[in-house]
């Protein structure tokens, strides 16, 4: 993983995706699959949000299968993905109002 720049970029300018491939499973094979250089943040982060709530449902509906020690744990992802989701609505939303 790699760490942001220390420098915003200049205002006004649209940050886009940079192509970053993933899929590998720990590196056994090439990866399968990637995301597109190009697209401009503001839909990756929908694109995000979705996949983000995605995850919270299937997490939500495996707490209810589980014994209580797995509870626990899907409990901490939960909680996980709950912040991701609101990191992810508030930078949507700083977006939206300034354009």
């Amino acid at each position: 993983m790699t760490t942001a720049p220390c420098n915003p970029p200049p205002a006004g300018s649209v940050l886009t995706t940079t192509t970053t491939t993933f899929g590998s499973c720990e590196g056994s094979h090439a990866p399968l699959f990637r995301v597109c250089a190009g697209v401009e943040a503001e839909h990756a982060l929908v694109h995000l949000s979705v996949l983000l709530r995605s995850a919270d449902a299937a997490n939500n509906q495996a707490c209810d299968l589980v014994d209580a020690q797995t509870r626990h744990l899907l409990w901490a992802t939960r909680n996980a993905l709950e912040m991701s989701k609101g990191l992810v609505e508030a930078l949507l939303l700083s977006i939206e109002s300034s354009t």
